[in-house]
């Protein structure tokens, strides 16, 4: 008997870049998931369509209709839930997320955050590598936490910064580096490479104390 594919939901906000480089890697052979379903806060945001064209189920739960954030979260928590999902993964869902939220998806919840953490946390980042002066920047994949952008990473690609860089090129240049990046997180971890335990990640059963970089 073929072993099930672990299930994913991933949850949107927008047009969905990282999210078609991971269904484009499902479709390539390169990720062995099954997406369950695409969430998104919002009706018109552009992955929906691109999941719906690739005969994935989408859903929406439209924050707007929701008169806290508590409330919308326990609703999006029904959501996913419908699915039975191994893994939740965020792709630009653009929401700060209730501790009740992180709480429950403890260990199987992820995010791709562009900077490499523990620095430039939050909005912006690429314009805070160069304010910086900082000569290497890149992106991670880190499991989340209550603390924003505080979640230990396990997987990260780097780009040089470059003297002529502003934010927009070097936003660019990482974008690229996120959609070979995620796939290959979310592999590691429907593979069982990666585990959180007691707030830990371990790499093949042994406490990882920094991130794997990508191509090494």
């Amino acid at each position: 008997m073929t072993k099930a594919l672990p299930a994913v939901v991933v949850l949107i906000s927008g047009r969905g870049s990282n999210l078609q480089s991971l269904i484009r890697a499902e479709q390539q052979g390169a990720l062995h998931a099954q997406f369950s379903a695409v969430i998104s806060n919002r009706p018109d945001a552009g992955g929906l369509l691109f999941a719906k064209e690739s005969g994935i189920e989408t859903d929406v739960v439209d924050h707007t209709q929701y008169q806290d954030r508590d409330q919308y979260d326990q609703a999006l928590i029904d959501a996913i839930d419908r699915h039975k999902p191994q893994l939740v993964i965020l792709a630009g869902f653009m929401r700060i997320l209730t501790p009740a939220f992180v709480r429950h998806y403890a260990g199987r919840l992820i995010n791709i955050h562009p900077s490499l953490l523990p620095l430039f946390k939050g909005l912006h980042t690429h314009q805070q590598a160069l304010d910086a002066g900082a000569t290497s920047h890149g992106a991670s994949v880190h499991f989340v936490t209550e603390e924003l952008d505080g979640g230990p990473a396990f997987l990260q690609a780097t780009v040089p910064v470059k003297p002529e860089d502003n934010a927009e090129t070097l936003a660019a240049r990482v974008l690229q580096q996120e959609h070979r990046l995620y796939p290959a997180a979310v592999e590691m971890i429907t593979q069982g490479e990666i585990h959180l335990v007691d707030d830990i990640v371990h790499f093949n059963q042994t406490p990882l104390h920094a991130p794997l970089q990508l191509d090494s």
